[in-house]
C-alpha cells in the first residue's frame, strides 16, 4: 500500500474546498425543503405554495456547486503535478 504525499497541512483549505462545503450546505437546505414539501402530501394536509417547491431546487444547485469545487480541486492538483513533473532548468 502506498501513501499519497500531501504538500499541504491538514488544516489548510485547498482550492475548491470552500465550494464543496457551501454546496453541501445548500444541498442539505434543499433536502430539508424537499422533505417539508412532501410531508403534507402524505399527511393529507394542504400542500405548500409553489415557492416552497422552488426551494427544493436548491438540492440540484448545491450539487452543481459542490461538483464545481471538486473540479476546481482536480484542476489544481493536475497543475501541481504537472509543475512537479517538469524539471527546473
Amino acid at each position: 500500500m502506498t501513501a499519497t504525499p500531501s504538500s499541504r497541512a491538514a488544516d489548510e483549505a485547498g482550492p475548491g474546498d470552500r465550494l464543496v462545503r457551501v454546496g453541501a450546505i445548500v444541498f442539505i437546505v434543499g433536502a430539508v425543503a424537499t422533505l417539508a414539501t412532501v410531508a403534507p402530501l402524505f399527511l393529507g394536509t394542504d400542500p405548500f405554495p409553489s415557492i416552497a417547491y422552488a426551494v427544493c431546487m436548491l438540492m440540484g444547485v448545491g450539487f452543481v456547486i459542490a461538483a464545481a469545487g471538486v473540479l476546481r480541486a482536480i484542476a489544481a492538483q493536475r497543475r501541481q503535478a504537472k509543475s512537479a513533473a517538469t524539471p527546473a532548468a
